[in-house]
């Protein structure tokens, strides 16, 4: 999902740059918006992925812990 909001970020980037370059600034503005909305949501997949990898382990660990006091 990384790689999804990555393209559209750059995209809108490019598209930003076009409308604004064509004097179009109402919608170089929301392109802009957009572009910046998909970057904070791949940003939030990062931190996303990240908290999960931590608490993976935990999560082992109270299971290994559990079957040894089951022995």
């Amino acid at each position: 999902m990384k790689t999804v909001w990555t393209v559209l970020a750059g995209l809108c980037l490019v598209a930003a740059a076009v409308a604004l370059w064509e004097l179009q600034l109402n919608a170089a503005f929301v392109i802009a918006t957009v572009g910046v909305l998909a970057w904070f949501l791949r940003y939030r997949s990062d931190l996303k992925e990240s908290l999960i990898e931590k608490e993976r382990p935990q999560a082992d660990d109270l299971e290994e812990d559990s079957a040894d006091e089951n022995s």
